[in-house]
């Protein structure tokens, strides 16, 4: 913590963090600093795809947070694990490389009125920063695959390692052909702009290792570089700002806590907020950003009145259904005795594969809740093995888990600060199936579960439905189970969410600038995460805030030279020449 003063500071070393810090102290005329609340991710479990198990719920490199109560889960709260160790949540997730499809872009155009978030226009922004294992061999890869993903024979390689899974298994090769059989396509590419069928998932990972952000855009490049600065196990408190002569608000830099002192840093350019959707609307609102009457309450002046910060939180809430099986070799008996586990653990030492290499959720699919949906709006993630919960021990029989959410969930939920302290967690309130769409898309999801379950297919397996239970078989009775069986999936989005001029609820304006709640901006603050995304995409979230933070490097660039070309033509004061 050599000196106070950069042009750029950036809060959160995790996702969008990491690709952010990397592009714009690519210019070595510039002074970067990246500001992480958790370390340094040398974790080992961190690094072992299979650590998730270890990482989830540890202190080490999760903020630990709990849902409220939630109706719609019959009263449970939730475990909401959140990234806190650089990478953030990519150190921590299920490694799943998925975009999402391309109407969920084209819906954000229309929701902020701005072309530059169609799939067309982010299709460039995803492929920026991807290197995909197909293209390394690139003559044997079709023109419509290199349009999507790439091309290495033309130097089009990124940082982002995009691979196969290590290991198959016996049931989820069962399953996916049950799949086919009840009407779901085989696919080998769910990043086409439309995600429909049923196939393995790709994984960021690198030679049977977790790929995080952390590996991909900080330690090659960014370490090295002598206008970068790093400071970890340093938590922000609160956001500085200054009234401008003509009434605005600017942002001026940070206040952080380092355990032992606080200091100041301070930015001339921007700082950019990427601390996640539950920890930046959280730090706005501690800085006098948000809805005035939560800041009122916890005694905290209104600088901005944003109703939305905080607000249409949403998430993919999965239904993990299970099923026991006979004759199939699953993880929870490969994993109970010694002798299982020392085998398991031999061949992740010698080979980087197997049961240690492989991502929480193997095989995936994409399908529809019922004939009538207009477009995919489910998503399986099957395990070959089964548990209570995370961090929990797996049963003692074999069985499988079909997890399926509704992509495009109507609940919205909040985060809001509990007391003026950083150090007070917030309170997270999903309001999950609290809406009658959501509901029967539960109960219609668990069908369509059993008629994967009941295809020829899985017959050698005799599947047998031990949660939620086939004597339940009406919506309602549906709905109630999906509520006592169902967890997050981890992808909390939208409660900065950027829209159109005049909304209200508008957090952001289409390039990510902070409002002011007065018809203006915040200068010097973008808030760029997934907190910023105005509904959630229909697949795993990690990527896309990826893509948004490759754009927002774009325009922060963009923004500064147009900021200096200004400076630079601007009629010189007389008293000034003289």
């Amino acid at each position: 913590m050599s000196d106070n003063q950069f042009d750029y500071i950036i809060i959160g070393g995790g996702t969008a963090g990491a690709l952010l810090a990397n592009r714009l102290s690519a210019d070595r005329s510039l002074r970067v600093l990246l500001i992480e609340a958790g370390r340094k991710d040398d974790y080992h479990w961190i690094h072992i795809p299979v650590g998730y198990l270890y990482c989830i719920g540890n202190p080490r490199t999760d903020w630990l947070y709990q849902t409220e109560p939630d109706a719609g889960l019959n009263g449970r709260r939730l475990r909401y694990p959140r990234g806190k160790t650089l990478g953030g949540c990519s150190s921590i997730n299920g490694m799943i490389y998925m975009r999402g499809q391309a109407r969920d872009y084209d819906a954000w155009a229309q929701i902020t009125g701005d072309d530059a978030w169609t799939w067309d226009s982010v299709l460039p922004a995803f492929r920026r920063h991807e290197d995909h294992w197909r293209l390394d061999q690139p003559e044997g890869v079709n023109e419509n695959f290199k349009r999507l993903h790439g091309n290495k024979a033309t130097g089009s390689t990124g940082e982002w390692r995009v691979e196969k899974q290590r290991l198959r298994w016996d049931i989820l090769d069962a399953f996916a052909q049950a799949a086919q059989q009840a009407g779901i396509p085989a696919t080998d590419d769910f990043n086409r702009g439309t995600n429909e069928g049923v196939g393995y998932f790709e994984v960021n990972q690198k030679a049977g290792l977790r790929w995080n952000t952390a590996k991909a855009f900080l330690r090659p490049t960014c370490y090295g570089r002598p206008n970068f600065e790093l400071w970890t196990c340093a938590q922000a408190t609160r956001l500085l700002t200054q009234r401008q002569a003509d009434g605005s608000l600017r942002c001026t830099g940070v206040e952080v806590w380092t355990g032992d002192e606080r200091l100041v840093a301070h930015a001339s350019e921007e700082v950019v907020l990427s601390a996640g959707a539950v920890n930046s609307p959280q730090l706005l609102q501690l800085s006098g950003i948000g809805p005035g009457h939560l800041l009122q309450q916890h005694g905290i002046p209104t600088l901005c009145d944003l109703p939305g910060v905080g607000a249409n939180l949403q998430d993919h809430l999965q239904i993990r259904a299970v099923y026991k099986v006979r004759g199939a070799p699953t993880l929870n008996v490969m994993a109970s005795s010694l002798w299982g586990k020392a085998k398991i653990g031999m061949e992740y030492a010698f080979k980087r594969s197997g049961p240690m290499s492989m991502a929480p959720s193997q095989l995936g699919a994409f399908t529809r809740s019922d004939p009538h949906q207009p477009h995919p709006n489910l998503e399986y993630h099957v395990q070959p093995l089964s548990l209570d919960a995370f961090g929990e021990p797996l049963h003692p029989f074999p069985a499988f888990t079909a997890s399926v959410c509704n992509l495009n969930p109507t609940s919205r939920g909040t985060v809001q600060i509990t007391s003026a302290h950083f150090k007070d967690a917030p309170a997270i309130a999903p309001n999950y199936l609290s809406t009658p769409e959501d509901r029967q898309v539960a109960a219609d999801s668990l069908r369509v579960t059993r008629r994967i379950a009941a295809q020829p297919a899985l017959a050698p397996y005799q599947p047998e439905e031990w949660k939620p239970g086939p004597q339940y078989q009406s919506d309602e009775d549906l709905a109630r189970l999906a509520g006592d069986i169902a967890t997050t999936i981890f992808h909390p989005v939208g409660t900065t969410a950027m829209g159109r001029d005049g909304d209200p609820n508008a957090v952001l304006d289409s390039r990510l600038r902070v409002r002011d709640g007065r018809g203006g901006l915040v200068a010097g603050l973008r808030v760029v995460d997934a907190g910023a995304m105005p509904t959630i995409t229909s697949g795993n979230t990690n990527s896309p805030t990826l893509m948004m933070a490759e754009k927002a490097a774009e325009w922060i660039r963009a923004d500064r030279q147009a900021r200096r070309q200004h400076a630079a033509v601007a009629p010189v004061p007389e008293t000034a020449a003289a």
